[in-house]
């Protein structure tokens, strides 16, 4: 009795049958290496960045400061020139000033002090008019060999004190009120201008 042939098995027959149409699995993609270094690494760099020009600003605003400060100190002492001397124009308003508060002592602090001087050539209708006083009391002043200086005693219920000296066509002068330290200072020149300075008393004391 013959055997009966059978046909050769297929591959696959008889194991685990790969569904129709799907190719079989395949290795798994390869991941991109570095990616999260280079990421990590690029946000540091942001970060120093950013430090470094924070200490930049820092170190230039410091710098600022302290010039800021030395221009501070140097209107504080006047403001000299390079030998150290202060200018001239400083120089004279200090003598002006200086020689008010001379008067001012001589007269005692409960004193007001007037003053004109310049030049002032006397006109067709008389010499340099000067007037001198408070809202309540008005004088009037002559004006001899060049200045005018007067001296009342301070009426603390007067609300100002003031002194006025009107030219006679030609001239040139100054004139100043000081009231309990403060000084008050005008200038008139040519033709028949008033010279007027006045100090008035604040609401809250004092001399404006």
């Amino acid at each position: 009795m013959s055997q009966q042939q059978y046909p050769p098995q297929q591959p696959g027959w008889g194991g685990p049958q790969q569904p129709y149409g799907q190719a079989p699995f395949g290795p798994p993609p390869k991941k991109k290496a570095g990616t999260g270094k280079v990421i990590g690494l690029g946000c540091l760099g942001l970060v120093g960045l950013f430090v470094l020009i924070a200490l930049i600003g820092a170190v230039a605003s410091g710098g600022s400061s302290s010039n800021d400060s030395t221009r501070v100190d140097d209107k504080k002492t006047g403001g000299s020139t390079a030998g150290g001397s202060p200018s001239k124009g400083h120089e004279a308003a200090d003598a002006a000033e200086g020689s008010d508060d001379k008067a001012e002592k001589k007269a005692g602090k409960k004193a007001v002090i007037f003053k004109v001087w310049g030049t002032a050539p006397a006109g067709a209708l008389g010499p340099l008019n000067i007037t001198y006083g408070s809202d309540s009391d008005n004088r009037d002043g002559a004006f001899e060999n060049g200045k005018f200086e007067a001296t009342l005693p301070l009426d603390d219920d007067a609300m100002y004190f003031s002194v006025t000296a009107q030219l006679q066509g030609s001239g040139d002068i100054h004139c100043s009120v000081t009231v309990g330290g403060k000084t008050r200072k005008a200038h008139a020149a040519g033709d028949y201008n008033i010279c007027m300075a006045q100090l008035s008393s604040g609401l809250l004391g004092g001399w404006n």
